[in-house]
């Protein structure tokens, strides 16, 4: 049961954190052996990021990592996510160990814990080794195998020091942007690979939680990140509620109903018959894939409105995934993205923190019991430093206060939610925004690789430190 919390706080055990991805911040892409992921192979192929930018040196926390996790206890940071690579690890995606890549995260585990930070390790965001993609990628079966012998490798090197661990971080980009509009690395447009892929993701889950638990500690806890998407549709009429199912089949159920429940949406499988028979789920899959979970991530930033749609509308939609000429919604060209209303983050993303809290109380009730983790929630804005080098951010203060608020009230509803991470810690390669988007709370000169903690970083301080929200407009 969530603990007793006033209206102007949160509770005592809550947790106050930040993330970050391998591949958006760590660079030294050759280094200790490591080799090409698909998201290096993508970054320099031309056309595919803005201006071309990659991650090869990204903000270089590889060889800065002290100084990051220091500037983290200087906010008072109780818990940091970040994810492994895992071609640092496993060069070819099989094999043994590289010791030298294990060993970056050990130092960095090693000095999180000595800072009093407890380190919330991802063993999957985006980043798969390129020798496993050239072997088919995710749509292929095999890389669900793959990925438990690497959750194996890295439960049993950091297992001990490690409490918190979360299988994929939203397998929908994964699979849905990765292979369906492209606008993600490997950079296919494959409807049917795309459903494949997600299945082969739901089964990476369940081998890994299973390779996890065989060399961890009982004590240690597993889970995953899913940005389930709250989509509501534009009207009561029958085909705009038909529309919305069918979006929220694809986004959330294809992953939370065979994880959390034991099976695909009926409504999914008939959605996308004309495209699949889904014969890759093999006898055994579906209870290999629900296993059970210590909690769930969940990562939000905008809801979703849709209607339904015809012919003539069909086509590519403005979804605020990224442009691209193919839709990542495989049988969903009867469905039409609409902008939402209101205010605005430089994503072009609209700002509402009803849908967080909706999405809070849907999986309260999907999953009753299971702890919850905002893994992911934050914004992105134009951000400079003034004539002394200080950077304000007063939109970012307003977003976090306002998705703040939406968490402290769901859990006043009743919902056990038990920390929170923001995305960002640093500015970073924002996958194919290039360095044009900083959702950091804390600049990063591209030049200088200088840090500066912004505005929000320091109200975003005394909110772990006091365990309430500051006022908006205080002055940090």
């Amino acid at each position: 049961m969530p603990e007793p919390m006033t209206p102007v706080s949160f509770p005592p055990a809550f947790l106050w954190g930040a993330a970050t991805s391998a591949y958006q911040i760590e660079g030294a892409v050759r280094e200790d052996g490591r080799t090409p992921s698909i998201w290096d192979t993508f970054s320099h192929t031309p056309g595919k990021t803005a201006g071309g930018e990659h991650g090869d040196i990204a903000v270089d926390h590889y060889h800065r990592y002290r100084d990051d996790v220091a500037l983290m206890a200087d906010l008072g940071l109780g818990a940091y996510r970040f994810s492994i690579s895992w071609s640092r690890v496993q060069p070819t995606g099989r094999g043994p160990a590289v010791q030298r890549g294990l060993d970056f995260y050990r130092r960095l585990v090693d000095e999180l814990l000595a800072k009093g930070i407890k380190p919330a390790v991802t063993l999957y965001h985006w980043d798969l080794p390129q020798e496993l993609e050239d072997a088919g990628g995710w749509p292929e079966r095999d890389t669900a195998y793959r990925f438990a012998e690497y959750a194996q490798i890295v439960g049993e090197a950091l297992g001990d020091r490690v409490e918190q661990w979360i299988t994929l971080n939203e397998p929908w980009c994964s699979a849905f942007l990765g292979y369906g509009s492209g606008v993600h690395a490997p950079g296919r447009t494959e409807p049917v690979a795309t459903l494949r892929a997600s299945h082969h993701l739901n089964l990476a889950h369940g081998l890994g939680a299973t390779a996890l638990r065989s060399v961890m500690p009982a004590r240690n806890t597993v889970a995953l990140s899913l940005n389930s998407s709250t989509v509501r549709p534009v009207s009561q009429d029958p085909a705009d509620l038909a529309a919305a199912r069918k979006i929220d089949d694809l986004a959330n159920g294809i992953y939370h109903g065979p994880i959390l429940h034991g099976a695909y949406p009926a409504t999914l499988l008939t959605a996308t018959e004309q495209l699949t028979d889904w014969s890759y789920v093999l006898d055994g899959d579906l209870a290999a894939i629900n296993q059970p979970l210590d909690a769930l991530g969940l990562n939000y930033y905008t809801p979703a409105l849709v209607s339904a749609t015809d012919a003539e509308q069909a086509g590519p939609r403005a979804d605020g995934h990224g442009a691209s000429e193919h839709s990542p919604w495989p049988a969903a060209d009867d469905v039409l993205f609409h902008q939402t209303p209101g205010e605005r983050t430089a994503m072009g993303w609209s700002i509402d923190p009803t849908g967080l809290h909706e999405l809070i109380m849907r999986y309260t009730r999907e999953a009753p019991g299971l702890p919850l983790y905002i893994t992911e929630n934050g914004a992105a804005y134009d951000d400079k430093p003034d004539s002394e080098g200080r950077v304000h951010d007063p939109e970012r203060i307003a977003y976090l206060h306002g998705h703040l608020a939406a968490v402290r009230r769901a859990i006043a509803d009743g919902a056990d939610v038990r920390g929170y991470y923001l995305w960002s810690l640093l500015d970073n390669f924002e996958w194919a925004y290039g360095y044009e988007k900083r959702f950091g709370a804390v600049y990063v000169d591209y030049a200088t690789l200088t840090r500066t903690p912004k505005s929000s970083a320091h109200w975003y301080a005394k909110a772990a430190r006091t365990g309430t929200l500051p006022e908006v407009d205080e002055v940090f």
